[in-house]
């Protein structure tokens, strides 16, 4: 009766309750410039990466996201750099950051098709203009002298 009970709960709880959760990855280069793609879907410049599918490890996830939207291939581990709150897109929405140095990746071709607008090599520290609130954050947390935040793009108004 208690796993009943257990299960219960937690199918309530999901369904109460549901998370979002997503990964992206500051890949860098020889020359110390991170990667940024534009979406065709939406505006701004982001770092590579996407959500998480149900019963995918987050490793796996990014793994496959900097493969579909890059053409980077992992091949040694990437270094987890924050968990933050996404909020302001939906309520309970979280992002994993992850660097991913120059010599621990590969240049692969990109498997993905009319999502991917354009990609740049961009300096850390003056992205693009249209660089997104979160991905210029996130750069002068990880580049510069910016103090780390708990949320992606700025606490929920």
């Amino acid at each position: 009766m208690a796993t009943l009970r257990t299960r219960l709960f937690h199918t309530y709880a999901r369904l109460r309750r549901p998370m979002t959760l997503g990964v992206r990855a500051a890949v860098e280069n020889e020359a110390g410039r991170v990667f940024l793609v534009r979406h065709t879907y939406v505006k701004g410049w982001y770092m590579p990466g996407g959500g998480i599918e149900r019963g995918e490890p987050a490793i796996e996830a990014l793994s496959r996201e900097l493969i579909e939207e890059a053409g980077v291939r992992l091949t040694g581990l990437p270094q987890l750099v924050g968990f933050y709150s996404n909020h302001h897109v939906f309520r309970n929405d979280h992002v994993l950051l992850y660097r991913v140095p120059h010599g621990s990746w590969a240049e692969t071709t990109a498997t993905s098709f009319g999502e991917i607008a354009e990609t740049v090599w961009a300096d850390p520290l003056d992205p693009p203009d249209g660089a997104t609130p979160g991905t210029i954050k996130r750069l002068a947390e990880i580049y510069g002298n910016e103090a780390a935040s708990p949320f992606w793009a700025g606490p929920r108004s």
